[in-house]
């Protein structure tokens, strides 16, 4: 199967880029990004005969639907706001498409595409990476076993780096909208907004992460995961995270700055000419961004620099009797769960195993051989179950 990543060389794209090259079924991923010399870095790394590249800049449409052709999945591991372009140059390219997530907003819009999807025959998976993505399949599991869902709370806890470090998990403008941008939840029937870092507390992710500060974050599993367990009666659903694997000093500088106005997209003067703060800022941060290859998988001889533990809980009954599953999901070196699950996503597309139009993660991956691949790849998934004696 042939497999296009389009941000191929970009930071979650490479590692996705790097399990797709590892897989027997795969027999050609194509690094499809702008950046041609860093395409080209990421190749020289991974050093496999699958790996070719395209230089393409994704909002060039005709460009990216010549290199789309041909293909059996694309896999858009771009910026989110660039979700609905890849998703309708694959629509007529006639390619299945997966992506990383639409925080939120545009995963909503991403939605009304599905009778689209399904006139040309094609499937689509919003949200296939670990978050969102693993978390909604964990949450799927959980709610099959239950009678009523009452509760679904989404934890991501990530290694926190030493407080003088001054780098970026993933992209510079993600988490400047994660910071910024209202989170939503979801309570009692209906979606609201609270404030960006807000309803703070320490969580318990297991060994070697423990107790960890976590806050709620703006993230597509509400978009989706309160819809498709309506039928269920759920109350809530919430994503929250430690500072998004950031030195919490790092993030507050952020904030102070966005509090500035620097995040801000409305052009200003400045001498002679205008600018937008928000490009200001984000082109000095770009600065801060560990090298493309530090995002692979190192040499097994290396030791791991970060460890991860994707944790659902679902609170529900079953035979009228409270029951909480805790579902969690550990990596133990480098962002692998994001790389893994983004390409066991897009191999399932590619084989076709998706009925056409686009669907959430939670409808789309079936549980446990998703568990089952996760583990083949030393990611092993604990389930936990607590109810009353």
């Amino acid at each position: 199967m042939k497999i296009v990543v389009t941000g191929g060389a970009g930071m979650m794209g490479c590692v996705a880029v790097q399990d797709l090259a590892r897989s027997e079924a795969v027999t050609q991923v194509v690094i499809a990004d702008r950046n041609l010399e860093a395409a080209r870095e990421v190749a020289g790394y991974i050093a496999s005969n699958k790996v070719s590249l395209a230089e393409v800049d994704v909002r060039d449409h005709e460009a990216l639907i010549q290199t789309l052709r041909g293909a059996d999945c694309c896999l858009n591991a771009t910026l989110y706001p660039l979700n609905l372009q890849v998703m309708g140059a694959c629509l007529e390219a006639g390619v299945h498409y997966a992506d990383l997530g639409g925080l939120f907003h545009t995963t909503r819009k991403q939605w009304h595409l599905d009778d689209q999807f399904k006139a040309v025959g094609r499937s689509a998976v919003l949200g296939a990476g670990s978050a969102p993505g693993l978390t909604n399949v964990q949450a799927r599991y959980a709610a099959d076993l239950l009678d009523t869902v009452d509760t679904v709370r989404i934890y991501d806890g990530i290694e926190p780096p030493p407080p003088d470090t001054t780098t970026f998990a993933y992209a510079v403008t993600t988490i400047l909208d994660e910071l910024t941008l209202p989170p939503v939840v979801y309570r009692d029937g209906d979606f609201e907004t609270c404030q960006p870092l807000g309803e703070q507390e320490g969580y318990w992710f297991s060994p070697p992460l423990g107790l960890l500060p976590v806050h709620l974050s703006l993230h597509s599993e509400i978009a989706t995961l309160p819809l498709t367990l309506k039928s269920k009666g759920v109350r809530e659903v919430l994503f929250k995270i430690n500072y998004w694997g950031m030195a919490p000093e790092t993030v507050a500088k952020m904030k102070t700055l966005a509090d500035f106005g620097f995040a801000s997209c409305t052009p200003v003067p400045a001498g002679e000419t205008t600018v937008a703060p928000r490009d200001l800022l984000v082109t000095l941060m770009r600065a801060y961004v560990p090298p493309i290859t530090s995002f692979l998988e190192p040499p097994e001889s290396q030791p791991p620099d970060w460890s991860e533990e994707i944790v659902t809980e679902v609170r529900g009954t079953r035979y009228g009797r409270p029951v909480t599953y805790r579902l969690g999901t550990s990596a133990a070196k480098g962002p692998q769960l994001t790389r893994a699950s983004a390409s066991i996503a897009a191999q399932w597309l590619a084989e076709g195993r998706l009925p056409p139009g686009v669907h959430p993660p939670e409808t789309a991956l079936e549980p446990l051989p998703f568990f089952k691949e996760l583990e083949k790849r030393g990611m092993p998934t604990q389930v936990s179950v607590t109810q009353p004696v």
